[in-house]
This record gives structure tokens, sequence and C-alpha cells, in this order.
């Protein structure tokens, strides 16, 4: 069963989740790197330093990101989609396979449509994982990547299985 490191990157607040995958993933930790109000090369290197830092501790097998949506605001997308590659390198330099999911492939593997809000996100990852409280939204996202890499992960050895057999 492979653990995975679920990442839900930000700008001021990069969420992170590890979790033992397979048929019932089990969370080892799910949290969010908060940056401090400084210049942006700096907090770049604080998300890779930080997730590094989770990586060599946790020892994730492979990472699991959301991919970049499309903003009405340029800028703002340029900076998710900087902190997104800040994250990927942490990874990549650890060795880690990345996958990458939409945010309505991910939505659809947690709540079963596309177009879920996040606190239907939260309660459905608080629920999958055994919670005891509400999660904060960074970081419930952040699992929920881990999560549907896992049912992916999960469904394809599925598949394998069965295409042996029938060979």
């Amino acid at each position: 069963m492979p653990r995975i490191i679920g990442i839900d990157p930000g700008s001021t607040v990069t969420g992170y989740a590890v979790l033992d995958g397979g048929a019932t993933p089990r969370a080892q930790i799910i949290d969010c790197i908060r940056l401090p109000r400084t210049d942006f090369p700096t907090r770049l290197g604080l998300i890779f330093d930080r997730l590094s830092a989770v990586i060599n501790e946790y020892a994730p097998d492979e990472m699991a990101i959301e991919n970049v949506f499309v903003s009405r605001n340029a800028s703002s997308a340029l900076k998710l989609g900087q902190a997104r590659g800040a994250a990927i390198c942490a990874g990549a330099s650890a060795g880690l396979s990345v996958a990458e999911y939409t945010p309505t492939q991910i939505k659809q593997a947690i709540v079963g449509r596309g177009h879920a809000d996040k606190v239907q996100i939260q309660h459905m990852v608080a629920m999958l994982l055994g919670a005891s409280g509400p999660l904060q939204a960074d970081a419930a996202d952040a699992a929920a990547v881990a999560l549907c890499h896992a049912h992916h992960a999960h469904t394809g050895s599925r598949m394998q299985a069965a295409r042996a057999r029938t060979s």
C-alpha cells in the first residue's frame, strides 16, 4: 500500500496531507503551511523547504497535486502556478512520481459530482478518513487530492488484475 502526499498549492496557504493508500486509506497528517506576508520568491522557497521537510519526515512513495485551474485574474493564476511548481520540485527532488488531478476529477472522486463546494469536500474527507473534528479547508483539499489518487491507483490495480485473469 503506497504512502501518498497530496498537495493543494497556494501562495499564502498550501495544504498537504500524507495518507497510507489502499482499499481503506489512513491519514498520517493533514495540515497546511501558512506563509508569511513577505516577498513572493521567499514564499516559494518556504513552500519548497517545508514540503521537503514533510517528505523527509513521512517518506511518501508518491505525490498527487491539484492541477491549475484558469482564473479570471491572470496574476493570481500565475502565482498559483509558481506555488505549484515549488511543490512539484520538492516532490521531484525527493524522487517521487507526481500525479496531477483537475479540481473536477478530485470532486468527482470524493463527493461523486464535479461541482461540489468546499464544505462538501471537507465533510466527505472527514468522513472517509474518520477525522474527529472539522478540517481546515486547504488541508481538507490536500487530503482530497491524496484520496483521489488513492482511488485512481486502487481502481487501476484492480483493472490490471482483471486483465491478468482474462489473459
